[in-house]
């Protein structure tokens, strides 16, 4: 028995290929497709983890992979202690399951956003 700190040792066959860690944020996330060619579809869900490369999040669609998206989450931090923000990102659906989709994030930005109730 060894007290302190654990010993990671990788598994063998162990197929986890991200290369950053996923926090279990659930916040408030909407969709559209930026596909110019078809119809753009979009909707709403919540993420379900989140970290710097990518999302998943529930989805009412279910979108092929490859598909390009942008996502606007409700971000759980404030500027200045005061204005609400919306992380926005576009990316490529790399994954789906029923009722969920993973994004892979290609670019980023943090975008203000209005209080409800409140004239622009």
């Amino acid at each position: 028995m060894t007290l302190g700190r654990r010993l990671e040792v990788p598994e063998v066959g162990n197929t986890e290929r991200r290369r950053s860690s996923r926090f279990p944020i659930e916040r408030e996330v909407r969709y559209k497709t930026l596909n110019q060619r078809a119809e753009i579809l979009a909707g709403n869900g919540r993420t379900l983890n989140i970290s710097s490369s990518g999302v998943l999040f529930t989805s009412d669609h279910d979108l092929p992979v490859g598909t390009r998206l942008e996502v606007s989450i409700s971000w759980p931090a404030q500027l200045n202690e005061k204005c609400l923000l919306n992380l926005v990102a576009r990316g490529r659906v790399i994954r789906h399951t029923k009722g969920q989709l993973a994004l892979q994030i290609q670019q980023y930005e943090f975008r203000t956003q209005s209080r409800p109730g409140k004239d622009k």
